[in-house]
């Protein structure tokens, strides 16, 4: 049994968690609005309102800003919350503070999909490509899983962030090999450095309504999810089904990080960081959890988005390498700290 996220005290800071919800939306507004803002071609807040209120097809600045800035800040903001919130489930529902998409294999393997989709299906639309993230994303997570079900001592934060990283270097490793032996390396050269840019209406339009669905599921799960941080003698005990749980929680995981990979590729440690940070500002009620560490997730990625291209302008850094500057550090030191509980 993981000692990860331990038998703490039911918790809730209600008056708090209404503080970060008012204050991170204000928040993320207006990082949406300097993500519009910055970049090599810098545009003015006259022509953010012009662009969007009474936009002229000939002018290029509005072009810019409806067809190119706009649709990359919601989509670093989509991603951000998609990622923060499968975190937060993974982590409530395994106990094991280690536990995140990135970890667990599971953006991995959705893209090691895509990059199959590329090598062997060159024609594939973008909705096709969420399918093959889908499918990826339930791949990574089953191997992860079942190699450390297997492993000596059973299951715990540790060994599963172990099996996560050798099958996501797997995994990673066979992506490139694909994308080499088929020429399709500068499509897949995306997806593994990870970022919005370039993000087009349609991609937006395809992973909203996925994006929505998935985290209306999460909120309904939120109370139970909470009864099953507590662990699963209790959460039995309490008359929950557990299983079904777990069952719905990890579809609303792979619901999320795959239409997250499927557009912005493998940007690591948001559903690590952001998940720990929530559960100490509101307590351990993942009904304050899951909406707090969707918006605090949205405002850290669309941040990230921004400062990758203010670091060496006009170039752009991959936002996945901001993220991992972030979250490489709070995961050594996690690891660090439960294995000396184990």
């Amino acid at each position: 049994m993981t000692k990860a996220i331990r038998s703490q005290p039911y918790s809730s800071r209600p008056l708090v968690g209404s503080i970060i919800l008012l204050v991170g939306i204000i928040m993320l507004a207006l990082s949406m609005i300097s993500s519009i803002t910055i970049g090599a071609a810098e545009i003015d807040l006259k022509s953010i309102w012009d662009g969007v209120f009474h936009f002229e097809a000939e002018m290029t600045a509005h072009q810019i800003i409806r067809e190119l800035r706009i649709p990359r800040a919601i989509a670093a903001a989509l991603v951000g919350a998609s990622l923060a919130v499968s975190g937060s489930i993974m982590q409530g529902m395994t106990r094991n503070p280690l536990a995140s998409p990135s970890i667990m294999g599971i953006t991995a393997g959705a893209s090691f999909m895509i990059a199959v989709s590329f090598a062997f299906f060159p024609k594939t639309s973008s909705g096709g490509l969420i399918v093959w993230s889908f499918i990826g994303a339930g791949i990574g997570a089953a191997i992860v899983f079942g190699i450390g079900s297997f492993a000596k001592g059973g299951l715990t934060p540790v060994k599963l962030a172990l099996a996560g990283t050798a099958v996501t270097a797997l995994l990673q490793s066979i992506s490139t090999s694909l994308a080499i032996h088929f020429d399709v390396a500068q499509d897949v050269s995306f997806w593994f450095a990870g970022g919005v840019a370039g993000i087009q209406w349609l991609s937006i339009k395809f992973i909203m309504p996925i994006v929505a669905i998935g985290l209306a599921l999460a909120f309904i799960l939120a109370r139970s999810i909470t009864v099953l941080s507590l662990g699963d003698e209790v959460a039995k005990g309490l008359g929950q089904r557990t299983s079904m749980v777990k069952i719905s929680g990890i579809c609303v995981v792979l619901l999320l990080t795959g239409a997250a990979v499927s557009i912005a590729g493998t940007i690591g440690f948001i559903g690590l960081v952001i998940p720990h940070i929530t559960r100490f500002l509101v307590g351990m009620d993942y009904r304050w959890i899951i909406p707090c560490a969707a918006i605090l997730g949205a405002l850290l990625l669309v941040l990230a988005d921004v400062g990758a291209r203010i670091i060496n302008p006009p170039f752009e850094t991959p936002v996945g390498a901001i993220t991992a500057l972030i979250g490489v550090p709070f995961f050594l030191y996690l690891a660090r700290r439960e294995r000396s509980v184990l």
